[in-house]
């Protein structure tokens, strides 16, 4: 077996839905881990050390990277609080910022970015431009980077298939049927497509890239094996989740997207960006990533048939 180029590595946001996957992947992989957390304690281990703090404090950031090899940089939102000083902009870009600079004055040369499926110049929504400044950032940055682009990713402890079990037991509104934002003027039109992820396979393809030089300098979009229109995941999600299918209904995106601009963030469960990104397909070809790495993403309904138990 290869000597192991890194040992101890730093992860933000360590505490959240993605980064306690990473954590836990990591640490079955025998690596050490530094994790950033802005709220709550880490997994407790005698090979991770907390460090509350925030991603724009130079001083936390210097703390945590202390005797750490490689940094794995996961941090990002898709609903804003402006009130608490929470955007796009501050968090995707000033983020990732704070975190390259930090890296760079640890003396530390192995970084791992999370991105998304539809960073692009010139994008329609905010968090998708502003995800492309932060991975400029990372790309103009000197470090030997790698950068995923996953498209949504699910578990057992993630918020959207949270409230897909509420929408499926009937325990959220709009109770009686299962949204989605739809195109044309009775929401009718159609709506992007999806290449669901389990968060098990995004926290290894970022463990096993530590170590494999292919995948430095590379952007990996990162998918299932299927792409799904916004009925078929909702139905899939209620037949695992509740043995049946529920009724679907779209929503007119236009309307949404109205609604979201004149009514205040914190009385919505969606904002604007969000409506206009789930009109566009968040679907990619993977097979740059299978080649790279020698395996393949699991689908959605094996996944979810592991957990819906559990939901």
């Amino acid at each position: 077996m290869a000597a192991r180029l890194f040992q101890r590595i730093f992860v933000t946001g360590a505490g959240g839905f993605v980064g306690s996957a990473v954590v836990e992947e990591l640490l079955s992989c025998g690596y050490e881990v530094h994790a950033l957390s802005h709220r709550r304690e880490v997994q407790a281990a005698a090979v991770v050390r907390t460090f509350r703090g925030d991603l724009l404090d130079p001083a936390s950031l210097d703390a945590a990277m202390a005797g750490c090899d490689a940094a794995i940089h996961l941090v990002g939102i898709i609903m804003e609080k402006p009130g608490r000083g929470v955007t796009f902009e501050r968090i995707h870009y000033e983020g990732t910022k704070a975190a390259v600079d930090a890296v760079k004055r640890a003396g530390i040369r192995r970084y791992l970015h999370m991105s998304a499926m539809g960073v692009r110049p010139g994008a329609q929504s905010r968090y998708h431009r502003t995800k492309w400044q932060a991975e400029e950032y990372v790309r103009h940055s000197g470090l030997d980077w790698t950068i995923f682009r996953p498209s949504l990713i699910h578990g057992p402890r993630g918020e959207f298939m949270r409230m897909e079990a509420k929408w499926a037991r009937k325990k959220a509104a709009p109770f009686l049927f299962m949204p989605y934002f739809g195109a044309g003027l009775v929401g009718r039109g159609g709506a992007g497509k999806l290449q669901p992820v389990y968060v098990g396979d995004v926290a290894r393809a970022f463990a096993d890239a530590l170590e494999n030089p292919k995948t430095v300098h590379e952007t990996y979009l990162l998918g299932g094996p299927r792409q799904y229109t916004w009925p078929e995941l909702h139905r899939a999600s209620a037949e695992a989740i509740v043995g049946r299918r529920r009724w679907v209904v779209p929503l007119p995106a236009w309307y949404a997207k109205a609604v979201a601009t004149v009514t205040p963030a914190s009385l919505l469960p969606f904002n604007k960006d969000q409506v206009i990104m789930s009109q566009e397909d968040n679907t990619g070809d993977t097979a740059k990533f299978e080649r790279d790495f020698g395996w393949k993403p699991r689908g959605f309904e094996e996944m979810l048939g592991s957990y819906a138990g559990g939901l």
